[in-house]
């Protein structure tokens, strides 16, 4: 599987820290996500789709590879 954040989509909630913060942190200036690991182990596959469901501004997607 394969991360993808579209970033100036992001609205800063930290909702993706929250539910994966092996895979998401955020920028300290403004809020807004970074992706720590864009191909997360198949361990953190529900965390990312918590990630991706729990994301207000459906800024993230999970690809299957």
């Amino acid at each position: 599987m394969r991360v993808e954040l579209d970033v100036p989509k992001c609205v800063a909630s930290g909702q993706c820290v929250m539910a994966a913060p092996d895979v998401f942190d955020q920028r300290d200036d403004d809020g807004v996500a970074i992706l720590l690991e864009e191909r997360p182990g198949e361990e953190l596959r529900g965390e990312v789709e918590e990630a991706v469901a729990i994301c207000p501004a459906a800024a993230i997607r999970l690809v299957e590879s």
